[in-house]
């Protein structure tokens, strides 16, 4: 096991040194620009980049439940929070008062293994005899929670009625043949069973903050330098750094991707973000995958397969494409799972629901479920300053890069590549800084 958790922790940063060596080596930038400004950034405070807008950074306690921390990330517009730690009591250590963060992608893997257990529960007409059953727990455990299929679910049902029935359950007679019309016509059910019964209804932050999360809990010190946070949110994949202040413990910022292409924004009609800010983006090595790369999915398949998708690839949107050249007709993101479990009355067929009836539903009832994110597209040729404009105007992590009339997509630039293209990494940068505990954390 050890040797597989190092196998997993050298592919991690193989994987971050890669992508970021291909970004700079495809730079047409003068180096002595790029030196310059990466010695500059490292010159710059934490404490000295704006706080978060209200001044105070938004927490959410660890036995919150899953519905109200998704109230709370909606209702302020955010897309993630740290989760504090209640029992922590007066400690001065931030890893004993926060257990992480909570955010969309942990929200969507919560909801990907649970759409499973609700089906069964359901069919099996006990959600709380579920969550104690071995064998319908080692149904989902084989399927490695990718599964979102009717007939995939009928065989997890199948199990579960098997595992209730052993435990002494009742069970409706002849429901395992009609377990794929449970699984696909789950509708308001699904909510209730995800949101209001046991075992689900229990499950609290806390919980899932370390479970389910994409990348580690990270914060940097308020005297720890900009470039150190711009690192860490291009070439290490973090989308969020919080700030912590030396000899306390409290959160005092929290830097997101963001955040930081805002700031850059702000620049214009400085020499040095002119000037890399004019280039065209194929001059500044993006966009970083080839069109063949790029992961999608057609408006005819299921919202739930999208989802999914963006699980597997860890990613926060989608391109909806069809015809065979991936022709451009909308996109989906992460913080779409909102929609799904604040607006249920809305998707009582979700599984059923194709994404570009998701899509058109959204988007339709806007007024009443808050602003849909705009798909934003560039071409290869947008300089590198339209874009950013586009993406911080938008409130939005990634542009589209599309070819011809037909707006073909041929790749994408998220705000991970924005901040790559203006800075490179000293030699040895994070060992002079944090040693190798920070190596160690992005590991995870």
């Amino acid at each position: 096991m050890a040797e597989k958790n190092e196998a997993k922790a050298s592919s991690n940063v193989q994987s971050c040194d890669a992508y970021f060596e291909t970004i700079q080596s495809r730079k047409k930038l003068p180096f002595s620009l790029q030196e310059s400004l990466t010695m500059a950034f490292s010159e710059i405070p934490v404490s000295s980049f704006p706080d978060v807008p209200g001044g105070k950074v938004i927490e959410i306690p660890a036995d919150t439940s899953i519905a109200e921390a998704l109230k709370v990330l909606s209702e302020s517009n955010i897309m993630s929070a740290p989760v504090r730690n209640p029992k922590a009591g007066d400690s001065l250590d931030w890893r004993d008062k926060y257990l992480g963060i909570i955010d969309y992608a942990a929200i969507v893997l919560w909801v990907l293994e649970n759409a499973e257990v609700a089906a069964i529960a359901l069919s099996a007409g006990s959600a709380a005899a579920v969550g104690v059953g071995a064998g319908a727990v080692g149904a989902i455990g084989a399927l490695a929670l990718g599964a979102t299929g009717p007939l995939a679910v009928a065989g997890l049902t199948v199990a579960a009625v098997t595992a209730a029935a052993a435990g002494g359950i009742a069970v409706e007679k002849g429901l395992g043949k009609d377990a794929p019309t449970a699984a696909d016509t789950l509708g308001d059910d699904f909510y209730k069973v995800l949101l209001q019964e046991e075992p689900f209804k229990s499950t609290k932050v806390g919980e899932i903050a370390k479970s389910f999360r994409w990348t580690p809990f990270l914060p940097v010190a308020t005297d720890s330098s900009m470039l150190s946070v711009l690192l860490l949110l291009s070439k290490y994949r973090l989308r969020n750094v919080p700030v912590v202040k030396p000899g306390s413990p409290s959160i005092k910022n929290f830097i997101t991707q963001s955040a930081i292409v805002k700031g850059l924004r702000q620049c214009k009609g400085r020499d040095w973000f002119d000037c890399i800010s004019s280039s065209p983006i194929s001059d500044l090595g993006l966009p970083f995958m080839s069109y063949d790369q790029v992961v999608s999915i057609k408006g005819d398949e299921l919202i739930l397969e999208a989802f999914k998708r963006m699980k597997d690839n860890q990613i926060g949107g989608l391109p909806v494409v069809e015809g065979p050249k991936q022709k451009l007709v909308g996109s989906v993101g992460i913080r779409d799972i909102r929609y799904l479990l604040l607006k249920p009355d809305l998707f009582s067929n979700f599984r059923q629901l194709t994404v570009l009836d998701f899509i058109n539903t959204i988007t339709a009832s806007e007024q009443e479920l808050g602003k849909v994110a705009p798909t934003i597209t560039c071409k290869l040729d947008s300089s590198l300053g339209s874009v950013i404009e586009k993406l911080a105007a938008n409130q939005v992590q990634r542009a589209y890069v599309v070819a011809g009339e037909e707006e073909y997509v041929v790749g994408v630039v998220t705000l991970r590549d924005v901040i790559s293209c203006f800075i490179h990494e000293p030699p040895n940068h994070f060992d002079n800084y944090y040693g190798l505990a920070v190596m160690e954390l992005l590991n995870e």
